[in-house]
């Protein structure tokens, strides 16, 4: 009965967390987080599952995704293809989220397994509700992050390997040796860390085991001890990840020492000294280590863990009291977790960069998805916790039990109760604590929502969409919720706005789309405020006119409207009487001219091969009242021709305000603010 009622406790624990991941993901997390990893596993994702390992995209440096290693073979992803892997059996399922789904579950029953094995039952179960309990465990396994499905393998390394100890079965040992090995191909460094104490663990048993003599036969060693053999048996499948993590970096980056993550910053890695990734660059000493990491383990402690600080004190009362109960072999790799997991991110400068500005409360994508990196620490901190609860329950049940007034029953009243009191605890400062982080990332998710209404139902069908890049020449970054298929053959292709031509050439029988949003990238500010897909005509001819309709509110002084080319500018003045004011851009191979305004006739500027022509249209209100229309129009004069695009359309509060942040959106214009555009080619007489 009490193996069934856990088994039963086990299950409802998993279920339960299954079902809150999945909410928190569909709904919370709807188009992805801040951290916009999660967009370079789902890209893998769907490589694995067309069975690539590299994308060859149409088009050079307009497609080349975040975190991708540009290489020549092709593009590939800077992490390990263990996580994504997993998230591509999901796929295979019904969709990417069903990994999530499984994770969690699998994360909390190994938990509860973990536990059970180093201390009992009860305490296996009460430490996965802490773990459920808990922000940190929440919000990673609603991402499509690595760190919970690290953790799985890492936790059913820890179960198998406890099992195979407690039970003799080197089938359990090699199922150990694969977990674990599986955790080193997804994430060397982490699953280090989680092995060491079980590492330790294992030369402990084996003290007895080995001496001098019998190392001179060392094939009958593992055949005639068990203890040896078991090792042995998890040593040698642990050996084989290592080495398919090797051979993998053989193949992608050329060298088996080489991994991917190196391959794309070289001084991204491990230790002290000069660290770099992109144009992010730091002295990470071990000054600043121990900072940045006392800072990551206080948020941790204090606003990950379910009860905060509360099961912060509970975890440390709990190695204090298994320690003067006589801290057994199996409790103390789980022990042994608390020092490796800390001490090892030491020396990762990661946990400076999550951290965002050291002097700055809240900033960084710790303050929205929290400690990640410390992710492995949830388990030993929530069963040494739960350790402390039962300590103070029994604590309880004996002091009421020794009173004559009452007996052993009422003492199991009491002892119910206290649990209940620690729980009611815990829960109103987990409740409390995990508030900030779900409203951050709600309202992150408000701003996503308003930046991809204009995919809501899908893209344009058979589309090539251009989209801008704030972050520099990456897709996917910060455009998560849209991404290509391994073979630009889905439904929309995407590609950054860089090389209209070449890339349109290069799907001539797709419709041309641009993306646009208005306000600043800062989803954590509430920006953009609003979003566009805008339809590109890709026009031809010996002759192109360009006329442009823009609205003049009542009250204006004036419209200034000036053409730019790498020739220099032409200014036109015209009268705010009216509403509306139009002019129009005539473009041959060589020249644009600006005609409908008045002005010198023959005032032309030269235009020398592929180039972006700019209009703007300056409305005067006077001082603080002004505004601007502004027209990015792109030309190719190479081939005796001339050829344009759509132009893009802005809406400029200031001069500062233009260049891809201001874009013309009708919905939310003012009233009085319009803007039309025809682009028209003639040829010859035409």
């Amino acid at each position: 009965m009490r193996r069934r009622s856990a088994t039963l406790g086990t299950a409802a624990l998993a279920l339960a967390g299954a079902l809150l991941v999945w909410f928190v993901s569909t709904t919370l997390f709807p188009y992805h987080s801040l951290n916009h990893d999660e967009a370079v596993y789902l890209q893998q994702a769907a490589m694995l599952l067309e069975g690539q390992l590299y994308l060859d995209p149409p088009v050079e440096g307009v497609f080349r995704p975040w975190f991708f290693v540009d290489a020549a073979e092709g593009m590939y992803p800077k992490y390990a293809p263990v996580p994504a892997a997993m998230f591509a059996v999901g796929e295979l399922l019904g969709g990417y989220r069903l990994t999530l789904v499984a994770v969690a579950a699998g994360n909390l029953a190994l938990a509860v397994g973990v536990v059970r094995e180093a201390f009992d039952a009860r305490t296996g179960l009460l430490a996965a509700v802490l773990v459920l309990a808990s922000p940190l465990f929440v919000i990673s396994s609603s991402v499509f992050l690595p760190y919970a499905p690290t953790h799985v393998l890492n936790l059913a390394f820890a179960y198998c390997y406890l099992r195979a100890d407690r039970i003799g079965s080197r089938r359990w040992a090699a199922a150990a040796g694969a977990a674990v090995g599986l955790a080193f191909f997804a994430r060397p460094y982490t699953a280090v860390l989680f092995a060491l104490p079980f590492v330790g663990h294992a030369l402990w048993s084996l003290r007895g085991e080995i001496d001098v003599a019998r190392l001179r036969a060392p094939l009958a060693l593992v055949r005639d001890s068990d203890a040896v053999g078991r090792q042995a048996t998890t040593a040698a499948l642990g050996l084989a990840g290592v080495a398919i993590a090797l051979g993998y970096n053989a193949v992608v980056t050329g060298h088996a020492l080489t991994f991917p993550y190196a391959a794309f910053a070289p001084l991204d890695g491990l230790g002290f000294g000069q660290r770099r990734i992109l144009n992010h660059e730091v002295a990470y000493t071990p000054e600043l280590a121990l900072e940045a990491n006392g800072r990551v383990l206080w948020i941790f402690f204090a606003k990950w863990v379910a009860g905060g600080l509360v099961t912060a004190g509970l975890a440390g009362l709990g190695v204090a009291v298994a320690v003067r109960r006589g801290l057994t072999d199996r409790q103390a790799p789980l022990a042994g977790l608390l020092v490796s997991i800390p001490v090892g991110n030491v020396c990762f400068w990661g946990n400076f960069n999550v951290l965002g500005g050291l002097d700055t409360a809240g900033d960084g994508l710790v303050s929205a998805l929290g400690p990640y990196y410390h992710f492995d620490l949830l388990l030993p901190t929530a069963a040494f916790a739960a350790v402390a609860a039962l300590a103070i329950a029994a604590r309880v049940s004996d002091a009421v039990a020794a009173r004559p007034e009452f007996d052993a029953r009422t003492g199991r009243v009491a002892a119910a109760a206290a649990v209940l009191v620690l729980a009611g605890g815990v829960g109103a400062v987990a409740a409390d604590i995990a508030r900030e982080p779900v409203e951050r990332n709600a309202e992150v998710t408000d701003s996503y929502e308003r930046a991809y209404e204009p995919f809501e139902g899908g893209p344009p069908a058979n589309s090539l969409v251009l989209l801008p890049d704030p972050y520099g020449n990456w897709l996917n970054h910060p455009f998560q919720a849209v991404r290509n298929d391994p073979g630009y053959d889905g439904r929309a292709v995407y590609a950054i706005d860089d090389r209209p031509f070449a890339t349109a050439d290069a799907f001539p029988n797709r419709t041309l789309h641009r993306y646009v949003y208005r306000g600043g990238w800062a989803p954590y500010d509430g920006s953009p405020s609003a979003a566009r897909l805008q339809r590109v005509e890709d026009v031809r001819g010996d002759r192109l006119t360009l006329t442009a309709t823009v609205g003049v509110p009542a009250g204006a002084e004036s419209v200034t409207v000036r053409v730019g080319t790498g020739d220099g500018s032409v200014y036109r003045v015209a009268s705010a009487a009216n509403s509306s004011v139009e002019f129009r851009l005539v473009v041959t191979d060589e020249r644009v001219a600006v005609e409908g305004l008045g002005g010198p006739a023959n005032e032309t500027l030269t235009i020398d091969g592929v180039e972006t022509v700019r209009a703007s249209a300056f409305v005067d209100y006077g001082p603080g009242g002004s505004f601007s229309y502004r027209f990015d129009l792109p030309v190719d004069a190479t081939d005796g021709r001339v050829r344009a695009l759509s132009p893009g359309v802005e809406l400029c509060r200031g001069v500062r305000s233009c260049g891809g942040a201001a874009a013309y959106v009708p919905e939310t214009a003012p009233d009085g603010v319009t803007v039309e555009t025809d682009l028209a080619a003639t040829d010859g007489d035409t």
